[in-house]
C-alpha cells in the first residue's frame, strides 16, 4: 500500500470534498487527532504538505535523531567497556550503513501511519492547506487543487526552526534536518544553541569524529534545567567540547577553507574557521500564510494560537495543537492535545488538565524533568522542600557504572505533594515517568516513599528523594550525622 499523502480513494480535483473534521498538518499531533476523530465516527481529511504522514517527528526529528543517538551511544558504550576489561578492538562505522538504518525505520513507521490512517477510511490529501472562508479551505499540491468544505478544523501545523538574520544560505550552514543527513562528518563542527537539539547532534556528530564546540547566549546549557542537575551531563561532555556559555554569534561568512566565524563573549574573539556550522536556536509556529485572518484568528506575541482548555480558538469550531499553541514544543503534548481536540469537536465534554509533561535530552547521561524545577519554584515564591539523591548510593548505578547522576524531587512544603522531579543519568528519559504519574495523581512524598521498589534499580533513586524529605532515608547519613 502506496505510503504517500494521496487518500485511499480517487478525489475529482475538480470538486469539492466535504468531511467532518479537516485535519491540517499530519504530524503527531494531526495524525494523532485525524485517528480519534475518526475512531468516534467522523469523516476526516488529513491534509499534510509532505510527502510522508509523521511531520518534522517522525521524518526529520525525534525518530531519526534518536536513531542515530541510539547508534552512535554504542560507540561511547564499547569504549566505556574497557574500564571492565573487555575490549572490541578499533571501532569502525560504515556511514551509509548507519545512514539507510535511519531511513529504514523512518519508513517503517511512515508506512504504519499511512497504513493506519488507510484503514480508517481518512481522506489523505498531500497539499498546502490554506483557509479561504469559514468553513472552507484549498489544499494546493504539486498537480492539483482541492477544495475541502469542513464541519470543524484542526489546526497542527508544527513549527519550523528559527534562522539567524544574516545567516548565510550554504551546503556547510545546517538546520536540526540537514545535520541529520549525515551527508558529511565534519571535522570540525560549530553548534550555536545549547539546547536540547544543540547537544543531541554534538553527541551524534562527537561519537562519529567531529571536533564539537557549541556556543549559547545564555548562562548554561539547556537553559530551562536547574543548573545542578546539568552537572553530571557537563562533567561528562566538557572533557570532548569545548563550550562558550553567555557568549553569541556576531558575524558568518563563507571562506575557502570553510564557514568563517565571529564570536562575542566578555569582548569580541578572533573570527574561528570551521568546516560546518549546525544552527540550534529553537523553533517557531507555522502559523502564517494559513489564512487564519479569514477566521478571525489573532496571534499572541510569540505567533501562537491563543486556545481554551479543550482547544478550540477564538474562531467557533476550529481548533489547534501543537506547536502552533503556546507551551512546550513536544511530540508528547502535540499528541495528548490531538485526542483532546477532537473528542472536544466530536461533542464530548474533555479539557485539558495537563500538569505533567515532562522533557527529555537524550544526551549522554540523559537529562530529563518534569513539572516544576527548583528555579522555576524559587520564581513562583513557592514554599517546597527537596530531596536530591547522588547516584554514587544506588547498588545499580554502582554495578553498571553510572555513578554520573542525580535524581532530585520537590515537594509541597505544607502538605507534600509532588511539585516536580529532575533525573540526570542513565535512562532519565525512562525513570522520569514515575514523577509524571505521581504529578498527574497528586502523589505525596510519603506515598512514593513507601512504594515497594525493586532493588537494585535506578528507580529507587526516587524513592530515595522521597524518604530523604519524609526523614526515613537510611542509604545515607541523617544530615547531623554527615
Amino acid at each position: 500500500m502506496s505510503e504517500n499523502c494521496q487518500g485511499t480513494e480517487a478525489i475529482d480535483t475538480k470538486d469539492t470534498i466535504h468531511v467532518d473534521i479537516a485535519v491540517i498538518g499530519g504530524g503527531p499531533g494531526g495524525y494523532t487527532a485525524a485517528f480519534r476523530a475518526a475512531d468516534l465516527g467522523l469523516s476526516v481529511g488529513l491534509i499534510e504538505s509532505a510527502a510522508t504522514l509523521g511531520g518534522v517527528c517522525v521524518n526529520e526529528g525525534c525518530i531519526p535523531s534518536k536513531t542515530l543517538l541510539h547508534a552512535t551511544s554504542l560507540i561511547t558504550e564499547a569504549n566505556h567497556a574497557q574500564e571492565m576489561g573487555i575490549s572490541f578492538g578499533q571501532i569502525q562505522v560504515d556511514i551509509e550503513t548507519l545512514r539507510n538504518h535511519k531511513v529504514k525505520t523512518v519508513k517503517t513507521l511512515t508506512t504504519g501511519i499511512a497504513n493506519l490512517a488507510d484503514a480508517r477510511g481518512i481522506k489523505r490529501l498531500q497539499g498546502k492547506g490554506t483557509f479561504k472562508a469559514a468553513h472552507r479551505l484549498e489544499v494546493v499540491g504539486a498537480n492539483s487543487t482541492v477544495t475541502v468544505s469542513f464541519g470543524k478544523a484542526i489546526i497542527a501545523t508544527g513549527s519550523s526552526p528559527v534562522k539567524l538574520p544574516k545567516m548565510p544560505e550554504h551546503a556547510c550552514i545546517w538546520d536540526s534536518s540537514a545535520a541529520l543527513d549525515l551527508k558529511t562528518i565534519p571535522d570540525n563542527l560549530l553548534i550555536i544553541g545549547g539546547g536540547i537539539i544543540g547537544l543531541e547532534m554534538a553527541q551524534v556528530y562527537a561519537a562519529l569524529g567531529s571536533n564539537i564546540t557549541i556556543v549559547e547566549a545564555s548562562e548554561q546549557l539547556i537553559p530551562a534545567a536547574d543548573k545542578d542537575i546539568l552537572q553530571p551531563l557537563l562533567k561528562s561532555i566538557k572533557k570532548h567540547y569545548q563550550i562558550l556559555t553567555k557568549t553569541k554569534v556576531v558575524d558568518v561568512s563563507i571562506i575557502e577553507e570553510g564557514v568563517s566565524v565571529t564570536m562575542e563573549g566578555k569582548k569580541v574573539m578572533e573570527p574561528v574557521v570551521f568546516d560546518s556550522v549546525l544552527v540550534a536556536v529553537g523553533r517557531q509556529p507555522n502559523t502564517a500564510n494559513i489564512g487564519l485572518e479569514r477566521l478571525g484568528i489573532t496571534l499572541d506575541s510569540h505567533q501562537c494560537i491563543p486556545v481554551d482548555s479543550h482547544r478550540e480558538t477564538s474562531s467557533s469550531g476550529v481548533y489547534a495543537i501543537g506547536d502552533v499553541v503556546a507551551g512546550p514544543m513536544l511530540a508528547h503534548k502535540a499528541t495528548h492535545e490531538g485526542k483532546i481536540a477532537a473528542e472536544s469537536a466530536a461533542g464530548l465534554s474533555v479539557s485539558q488538565k495537563v500538569v505533567a509533561i515532562p522533557s527529555v535530552a537524550y544526551t549522554s547521561p540523559e537529562l530529563a524533568w518534569v513539572g516544576l524545577t527548583e528555579k522555576a519554584a524559587k520564581a513562583q515564591g513557592v514554599e517546597y522542600t527537596v530531596g536530591k539523591i547522588p547516584w554514587l548510593v544506588s547498588g545499580r548505578a554502582q554495578s553498571v557504572n553510572a555513578t554520573n547522576g542525580v535524581t532530585k524531587a520537590l515537594f509541597d512544603k505544607q502538605d507534600g505533594v509532588l511539585l516536580g522531579a529532575s533525573i540526570c543519568g542513565e535512562n532519565a528519559g525512562e525513570l522520569i515517568h514515575e514523577a509524571v504519574i505521581g504529578l498527574t495523581m497528586g502523589t505525596k512524598a510519603y506515598d512514593i516513599a513507601h512504594a515497594v521498589h525493586a532493588h537494585p534499580t535506578l528507580s529507587e533513586t526516587f524513592a530515595f528523594a522521597a524518604e530523604l524529605v519524609e526523614g526515613t532515608m537510611t542509604d545515607m547519613l541523617p544530615p547531623r550525622k554527615r
